[in-house]
């Protein structure tokens, strides 16, 4: 039974992982670049149609699925007796596990990425969608701490993605 239940919250945790990281990858490498070309466009749609319909739900599906991967990997790391260890980076064993360094650094990184997307970067989009109001001047700065703080995430899953995947397979080196 507790195998079962640490490999159901580790399936979860990967599943809402992809969802999260797939939707922040296609926010920087897809919408962002589509959004800017839309609005250059002057004989086009523009932007509207992406902003109205499509970022909406993405942004909901964005912010739940990071909260959900953020839950079902502390929760993984607590059923399986390695929370306190793993954001204590192994520093409060007598002799730290390469599992504890490694899986922590990489909840760390999660963390801060969970905290960006809940604390900055949905509070700015609400602004920039208009879902608060905000004067023009309030919107473009939204809309540059939105960004910054969504390049930082994508930034900062490449190591979190490599210290998770190390933690149970190990490191080249």
């Amino acid at each position: 039974m507790e195998q079962c239940v640490l490999l159901t919250l580790r399936w979860l945790h990967f599943l809402a992982g992809i969802t999260w990281i797939g939707l922040l990858y296609y926010f920087n490498f897809v919408q962002a670049p589509a959004l800017k070309k839309a609005a250059a466009d002057s004989g086009g749609p523009g932007a509207a149609g992406i902003s109205k319909y499509v970022l909406p739900p993405a942004l909901a599906w964005f912010r739940w699925s990071a909260l959900l991967t953020w839950l079902s990997g502390a929760a993984y790391l607590l059923h399986g007796g390695m929370f306190v260890n793993a954001f204590a980076l192994g520093l409060n064993m007598e002799t730290p596990s390469h599992y504890a360094v490694t899986i922590g650094l990489g909840a760390w990184l999660g963390t801060i990425m969970l905290l960006n997307v809940w604390g900055l970067i949905w509070p700015n989009q609400k602004r920039v969608l208009g879902l608060v109001e905000a004067s023009d001047a309030e919107k473009a700065r939204a809309r540059r701490v939105a960004f910054l703080a969504s390049r930082a995430n994508t930034v900062l899953s490449i190591p979190m993605l490599l210290f998770m995947g190390a933690a149970s397979h190990g490191l080249p080196f």
